[in-house]
């Protein structure tokens, strides 16, 4: 049996250590084929499509390289605590007289072989989901037909050149790691510490007030503040995380232990007594796995509730159809006929509204104002007020907390030939409203709009509103395409047209998220699987001892349960608390209800890491019963 034999077979005789790295490797490569195959696919290049479409394409492409970037560091941790694990058999080789050349050798060729066997096997499970995929993307991105499937050679190609490229870096660079230690170090293996765990009674106050003050911040800022202490917050909640797991976890512990009756009751002697030790090892991992998890909560609730946000704004504030004319547009009357026209040829019931505007300067202040009459007004909200000559009614648009020009303060408006409107409601447009118009907008009485004077700034406003306008959107783009859009004289816009826009253009950034946020999750995943059969052997040797005591197979299972369930859930329950903190804090910035979204992203990662959860302690378990 020669060297590259030797490898090969070390690879097959240990399956337990070498699964996990396996598979772990071939889904982050399957995640990274398959975000490929979205992204070269030929019907998904929104490039073309307006500014949403250009920005969507951009942030897809850029999101590949931070797949792939971030997929690099999770293949070397993960890489590293699987050559930790295998420390003591590393020593034992080095006692039998290989040399560390021969060592480096052997571990290159294994990754090599292991990296390569990845990456063919996520390629090819990419692609026996592939259908799948393209299902998920064409829902995701709400697109009309189903996404063709098509032999994705490109995307198979860029994946197999890009990670055979990086498992034979990270195989080359293993070497440093190796040649760092020494004999000694490698037969101690994975050992632990024997030292009681200590804590910092000051550092664990530190940790609770830490996080305590971030999320207070957190609740408290709104609008434009949002985003100015959302690094600040971050880098406190961030610190008092890792002071939470590194101290304030064990000095909790410790108080558990000194309570006598807890601490004597039943199996928690043995669960306690080891908790401390499971927990200071493990912290820094818990540490990575809560904010890796986080990240992927906040990207993807984000990205969710945003997509939510604008839909719903569009909804409420763009009418079935406008079109807006300006002063002197020669095209009127034959535009407005052409929308009747397709939209009776459609058979597409409509209601019409024409609402005259025009534009007024304050004289004094020099803010603008679009005037709208109260008969307008009243067709429009299907009110009945009643303006004396003598006041006005005044909306200004929701700056959602963001600043800006002072609202809310006018209590008059000075016109040009010196009369004065006292303002007698001065609030945010109402939604009714802002289907007509968006600008701050004045509401006069008939005789005061008609006598103010003509001038160039003035529009007409030809509202349609059609009670089933989700099934618009083919007669939106013909008639975006005979009105061309946007011309010098008018404008036209379309519900049905401008969702669709912001779905594509949201569904790619969505999308990106999604696989973003999949590979942060089984980044964290991997960590805890392997930190847990990291202590496989120690965990045997120790359960071994205990049963000799007396332990029965159901209070194993309870132990275990116990034990597995804080690995598992402590960092996920900082997490999940940690996004549903920074949801809010994205709630408080539009002043919008994300409750649902929230809710439907927080949720989901739970029951995948319970699902997650359960396997693992099934699989857990029946290895320790094997040596019971």
């Amino acid at each position: 049996m020669n060297f590259r034999q030797f490898a090969f077979k070390n690879v097959f005789r240990n399956k337990r250590l070498y699964a996990g790295y396996f598979f772990s490797c071939a889904f982050s490569v399957m995640i990274f084929f398959v975000y490929s195959m979205l992204a070269f696919h030929p019907e998904l290049d929104f490039s073309g499509k307006g500014g949403y479409g250009q920005g969507a394409q951009t942030s897809m492409d850029v999101s590949q390289y931070i797949i792939y970037f971030f997929t690099f560091f999770f293949i070397l941790y993960s890489m590293s605590v699987f050559l930790k694990s295998r420390k003591k058999e590393f020593g034992i080789c080095i006692m039998q007289g290989m040399s560390d050349l021969q060592l480096r050798r052997l571990v290159f060729l294994e990754n090599v072989i292991i990296g390569l066997a990845s990456t063919v096997s996520g390629i090819a499970i990419g692609l026996l989901l592939s259908k799948g995929m393209l299902i998920m993307g064409s829902t995701v991105l709400t697109l009309e037909q189903p996404l063709s499937f098509y032999l994705p050679t490109k995307a198979a190609l860029f994946t197999f050149v890009a990670f055979a490229l990086l498992f034979i870096f990270i195989s080359l660079f293993t070497a440093v790691i190796l040649r760092s230690s020494s004999l000694i170090d490698l037969l101690k293996g994975t050992a632990k510490p024997k030292p009681e765990p200590k804590a910092s009674t000051f550092l664990a106050l530190l940790a609770a007030f830490l996080i305590l003050a971030g999320y207070v911040i957190a609740f408290v800022v709104r609008g434009a503040m949002v985003i100015i202490a959302l690094l600040p917050v971050a880098l406190i909640v961030s610190i008092g995380t890792y002071f939470l797991f590194t101290q304030l976890s064990v000095y909790m512990i410790n108080k558990l232990k000194k309570n006598q009756k807890l601490y004597r009751s039943k199996t928690n002697l043995i669960t306690l007594s080891d908790l401390a030790y499971r927990m200071k090892d493990n912290a820094r991992m818990f540490f990575l796995v809560a904010i890796i998890s986080t990240v992927a909560f906040c990207a993807i609730g984000t990205l969710v509730g945003m997509k939510s946000m604008f839909t719903a704004k569009i909804t409420e504030s763009v009418p079935a159809f406008k079109y807006e004319s300006y002063a002197g547009n020669p095209q009127e009357a034959e535009h407005s006929k052409l929308i009747e026209q397709e939209l009776t040829e459609a058979k597409i019931n409509y209601e019409p509204l024409v609402i005259q505007k025009k534009r007024l300067e304050d004289a004094e202040t020099k803010k603008s104002y679009s005037i709208i009459s109260e008969t307008n007004y009243n067709k429009i909200t299907k009110e009945e007020i009643q303006l004396t000559d003598g006041e006005a009614l005044l909306f200004y648009p929701d700056n959602m907390g963001f600043g800006g020009q002072p609202v809310g303060q006018e209590k008059q408006i000075s016109l040009q030939d010196g009369r004065t409107l006292d303002i007698k409601e001065n609030t945010v447009l109402p939604i009714a409203l802002q289907q007509v118009e968006f600008s701050r907008t004045a509401i006069v009485s008939d005789a005061v709009f008609q006598s103010l004077s003509e001038s160039l700034t003035e529009s007409t406003s030809y509202v349609f509103h059609v009670e089933d306008w989700r099934q618009t959107l083919n007669v939106s783009k013909q008639l975006n395409e005979k009105l061309q859009g946007n011309g010098e004289h008018y404008s036209f816009f379309s519900r049905a047209y401008d969702l669709n826009d912001i779905n594509q253009g949201f569904g790619q950034i969505l999308l990106t998220g999604l696989f973003i946020g999949a590979v942060f999750f089984v980044a964290a995943g991997s960590f805890l699987y392997f930190r847990l059969y990291a202590d496989l052997d120690h965990d045997r040797a120790q359960f071994r001892s205990i049963t000799k005591l007396g332990l029965t197979e159901g209070e194993l299972s309870k132990i275990v349960s116990t034990q597995i369930g804080l690995l598992f859930f402590v960092p996920i329950i900082v997490a999940l608390i940690h996004g549903a903190v920074a949801l809010n804090s994205l709630q408080n910035t539009f002043n919008a209800n994300l409750v649902k979204e929230s809710a439907l992203v927080l949720g989901s990662f739970t029951i995948i890491q319970i699902l997650y959860f359960l396997f693992i302690r099934a699989n857990y378990v029946k290895k320790l019963k094997e040596v019971m």
